[in-house]
């Protein structure tokens, strides 16, 4: 069987969202998201990538928003039928634009919350705080170190750790890169491909830096205000300039900028 025959873990269907009910946010998005894939949601600024996030965890409904059209399907489940924790124990774990650290914590307790929302025993703890701190050693030297003190590189490894301490199936994470030094932005995306490539964790990234999105992910969609209007293979996304047309408005000689299904 080949990768295009297998199910997709995550099936976005066409969907409608709007914040409100006056505010539309998305016009008929859709993609799919295969077992083992690394798959990036790239646009600028506003162009709708966080609220297809927050749409595929069920989080619009926190931010008065909701998806009035499609559906979003999760391993079978029905997302809209499905509360958030529930998500999260059915293997669908969410890092937020942010970071979003518990300040007054340290790194270490704010990894140790990640195993809460499964009931995780203190073995099972124990043995994921190990893996994560392989993952990111800078965690385990500032273990002890306050979260509201460490650097943004440190907190965002924190977030992403925090998250995989729920052990999820999917992993979720809107714009690791925001705020970032070019360098730590290359180590988390390095990291996160080898958690993808290595342990087969499949994962959906949502980044406003398309240069190095693309070097890292399997497949790609491009969102235009709230539009998918490019999708497909990494490599061959790296290739279209249009992708530079769609980021920044530029004209690309004898090159017109298609709506594409994803």
């Amino acid at each position: 069987m080949s990768a295009v025959d297998i199910a997709p873990l995550l099936r976005i269907e066409g969907i409608e969202a709007a914040y409100q009910d006056a505010i539309v946010a998305l016009h008929g998005v859709s993609l799919a998201v295969r077992p083992g894939e690394f798959h990036a949601l790239l646009g600028a600024n506003g162009a709708g990538k966080s609220s297809t996030l927050k749409a595929v965890s069920n989080l619009l409904p926190a931010e008065r928003g909701r998806v009035v059209a499609g559906r979003i399907v999760f391993d079978g489940h029905d997302v809209a039928r499905t509360s958030p924790a529930q998500l999260v124990r059915l293997g669908l774990v969410q890092v937020l634009e942010g970071r979003h650290c518990f300040r007054s914590l340290t790194l270490e307790e704010n990894l140790l919350t990640g195993g809460l929302g499964r009931s995780a025993r203190r073995s099972e703890a124990a043995d994921d705080l190990a893996r994560v701190y392989e993952i990111f050693p800078r965690l385990k030297e500032k273990r002890r170190t306050l979260a509201g003190l460490s650097s943004g590189g440190e907190q965002q490894m924190a977030a992403i750790g925090r998250a995989l301490m729920s052990r999820p199936r999917l992993l979720v994470l809107d714009e690791p890169s925001m705020g970032l030094a070019p360098l730590v932005v290359h180590q988390i995306f390095e990291q996160l491909a080898l958690l993808n490539r290595d342990q087969g964790l499949t994962i959906l990234v949502a980044e406003q830096n398309s240069t190095v999105a693309l070097r890292y992910v399997d497949r790609a969609t491009v969102l235009d205000a709230g539009s998918a209007v490019l999708g497909g293979e990494a490599r061959e996304l790296r290739q279209r300039a249009d992708i530079q047309a769609l980021y920044f408005g530029e004209r690309v000689a004898g090159l017109e900028v298609r709506r594409e299904a994803a």
